[in-house]
């Protein structure tokens, strides 16, 4: 139980292996050249290429000092809880050994447990909303300008056909456009915001109350646009 308590409840916060792992992704041929390679053709995983795009890696970098204020509190508030809850959990551990245990009272306990484990998890998700609504931003600004980067990596390589490279079982490395998409984003959104406007929210969301709106005969409102030229937060 007390190893549950906050598995995954911060996992905005994890900012150094999603990255890396995404870049590793991005870069790492899926076979090796050789063999007679069809024109035209070509896989990509366009996750692994937002993620070890230049931008990405710059901002996950800045986001723990923009955020330090919110990452701070997060631990501090993580740190409270689990010392409140260890009493708990040593006085659970040791009626469990007892040589006759209470189970009533231990249902109380564990209930009790659980309870403060839930609230906290939603407390703690709540504190650590702004990192992740940033990350989100983070995202979607490098991911609006994908589609554009690969075409531009289709163009140059003369590509017509471009799968993702999770449903490829096996392909020569000859195939992977991964670092030509990579190169045009590059270039395309060198750096990204980190704060988002006032209001603003995930793509996700915009389409649900759009779906909602629609749904109730009226218009949802306009999200905030990225401020092209706003300095970035840091």
């Amino acid at each position: 139980m007390q190893n549950r308590l906050f598995a995954g409840l911060v996992a905005a916060l994890a900012l150094g292996a999603a990255p890396h792992a995404m870049a590793q992704a991005a870069a790492a041929p899926a076979g090796t050249p050789g063999g007679i390679v069809a024109p035209g053709i070509a896989y990509a995983n366009a996750q692994a290429v937002v993620g070890a795009s230049a931008a990405y890696k710059t901002a996950m970098v800045q986001l723990p000092v923009t955020y330090k204020a919110q990452i701070d509190a997060v631990n501090t508030r993580r740190n409270q809880i689990t010392a409140q809850l260890k009493p708990l959990y040593d006085k659970f551990e040791a009626d469990q050994k007892a040589a006759k245990p209470d189970q009533a009272s231990l249902r109380t306990q564990a209930a009790q447990i659980q309870q403060i484990e839930q609230s906290a998890e939603r407390e703690i998700q709540q504190m650590a909303e702004p990192l992740n609504v940033a990350q989100q931003y983070i995202i979607e600004q490098i991911s609006d300008k994908l589609t554009a980067a690969t075409q531009a990596a289709m163009t140059k390589r003369k590509i017509t056909l471009v799968l993702d490279s999770q449903s490829v079982l096996k392909a020569d490395a000859a195939y992977n456009l991964n670092q030509d998409i990579l190169n045009e984003l590059n270039t395309a959104v060198p750096s990204v915001q980190l704060v988002p406007p006032a209001g603003w929210l995930p793509r996700a969301q915009r389409e649900a109350a759009a779906q909602q709106a629609a749904a109730q005969g009226g218009a949802a409102p306009a999200a905030p646009a990225p401020a092209g030229k706003a300095p970035e937060g840091r």
